[in-house]
């Protein structure tokens, strides 16, 4: 009898949901059976908000521990919130074909019909700086917490909207509470938003070879231009940096944007070619946006 393979999970909702999501579609396509190993990480645990833990990286330390311990076989991550800087011991076996990439609204109604002055929720300073470029006159609310934790401030009138991605409300059936979805044009998402990244140790091969089979070639691509523009502007998860790129499987479009964090200045560029150019598009985007003044952007949010 073959033994389960152990997927370490960080243990809230959302991320349970992921990993059975994945847990599911492997065993579906392979026939391996899966289990999930429940992990609480330091972000998890931590009451300070992502930005002051550093925000790349808070999530997916301790599940990469595990691995390096061989206390589980792979893992799954939200891609938005993996580390552009690449782990050696570490491999991207699998990007899943993307769900909705874009924000969402939660809330009684949809943005434009706030009233002046209406606090809406988000612990991202990318969402923030894009959402005072939409609505200046309202406040915007730091929070922490799971996605249940945070619609229930709705709920409960402390806030009256909140931002979450799209795709972590449907992943855990909450869409039906969505206000709004926001247009790309409208709020980049977070490079990788709405895939899922699947990780194993480097020295599998025969475990990377299995993990492929939920590999979506398309998502990858497009994921591989948006991570290259972060990775070259040289922002974390927490940046105030959007990204979007979709396309065919031979040509691709990406579109990146640093916002300064009161929305009242912004560098934004697109650019179009080979999805096999994917990782150099995105570099030279960066390097663009750069010139314009995307690094002063950045080092003023830092400060």
């Amino acid at each position: 009898m073959t033994v389960p393979l152990r997927l370490g999970t960080r243990k809230s909702l959302m991320a349970t949901s992921q990993s059975r999501i994945v847990a599911d579609r492997l065993t579906a396509l392979t026939g391996r059976e899966v289990e999930l190993v429940g992990v609480t990480t330091f972000g998890d645990v931590s009451r300070a908000q992502l930005t002051q833990l550093g925000g790349t990286g808070v999530f997916v330390s301790d599940l990469r521990g595990r691995l390096l311990a061989g206390e589980v076989d792979f893992a799954v991550h939200s891609l938005k919130d993996l580390p552009t800087k690449p782990d050696e011991q570490i491999a991207m076996a699998a990007i899943t074909r993307r769900d909705d990439p874009r924000d969402a609204l939660v809330g009684p109604v949809k943005l434009h019909d706030l009233p002046a002055g209406a606090r809406v929720g988000t612990g991202s300073p990318r969402r923030v700086a894009q959402l005072q470029l939409l609505r200046p006159d309202l406040e915007y609310v730091p929070i922490r917490g799971n996605a249940d934790t945070r619609i229930g401030k709705v709920t409960s009138g402390e806030l009256d909207a909140i931002v979450l991605a799209a795709a972590g409300l449907v992943r855990i059936r909450r869409d039906g509470e969505i206000a709004q979805v926001f247009e790309v044009d409208e709020m980049l998402p977070a490079p990788g938003q709405g895939a899922l990244a699947v990780e194993c140790l480097a020295g599998r091969d025969d475990l990377i070879e299995l993990l492929s089979a939920v590999d979506d070639p398309l998502t990858r691509a497009a994921v591989d231009a948006e991570r290259s523009v972060l990775a070259a502007l040289e922002a974390g998860c927490a940046a105030p940096v959007g990204a979007f790129a979709s396309g065919d499987g031979h040509i691709l479009s990406l579109t990146a944007a640093v916002v300064a964090v009161d929305g009242a200045r912004s560098v934004r560029k697109s650019a179009s070619g080979p999805s096999a150019t994917a990782v150099e598009m995105g570099r030279e985007l960066a390097a663009a946006m750069i010139a314009e003044g995307a690094d002063t952007l950045m080092g003023e949010q830092a400060r």
